[in-house]
């Protein structure tokens, strides 16, 4: 699950925190918190809040590329932009057990992030058209297939993916689906 506060209403952190709570009873293993626009102090806050409402199952939350926020926060990880640091740095400051993963856009990308080095996951997308990425041409299966291939780190696929698509991004080789508007509704958990 990835976070979007817009999506949420005037109450945006109570709910948020309330579908993070929901998604991690219903099985869901990563959140990323994906609040880009959020001074420090008040991340950190969210970030702490979603730990709680976790605690107790196998979720784990990560912070979208705010090292600082997660490691403040005793987060279980942080997910990278294409275009952050690297992770080799993000491991350098981070626990034995935290989580790196980076977003990845084509196949050059996924094998100069594997090459890298210190990563436990890449993202994939956009795979399907998505309203998040209006206009940004979608690489479809095949090139998830691709990606998945040049790597040896599991690929979770995201962009426009649904309840419905599953069985196909798990086919073209992905280790799992990435959203934010799959879990809007309730019962969005596949």
């Amino acid at each position: 699950m990835i976070t979007d506060r817009r999506r949420c209403g005037a109450s945006w952190e109570r709910a948020l925190v309330e579908r993070v709570a929901v998604a991690a009873r219903d099985g869901v293993h990563l959140v990323q918190i994906r609040e880009r626009d959020l001074e420090g102090g008040a991340l950190t806050r969210l970030v702490s809040a979603c730990l709680a409402a976790v605690r107790g199952t196998r979720t784990r939350i990560l912070v979208n590329d705010r090292l600082d926020v997660a490691l403040a926060a005793r987060a279980h990880g942080v997910h990278l932009r294409a275009d952050s640091f690297s992770a080799v740095r993000a491991r350098t400051s981070a626990p034995a057990a935290f989580l790196v993963g980076r977003s990845v856009h084509s196949v050059a990308d996924a094998v100069a992030a594997t090459r890298e080095g210190g990563l436990d996951y890449l993202i994939f997308g956009t795979v399907f058209e998505t309203a998040s990425k209006p206009g940004r041409p979608p690489a479809g299966l095949a090139g998830l297939a691709a990606v998945a291939r040049a790597t040896p780190l599991p690929v979770l696929a995201i962009g426009g993916v649904t309840r419905g698509r599953i069985d196909d991004v798990m086919a073209a080789g992905a280790s799992g689906a990435a959203a934010i508007g799959m879990f809007d509704t309730p019962g969005g958990v596949p």
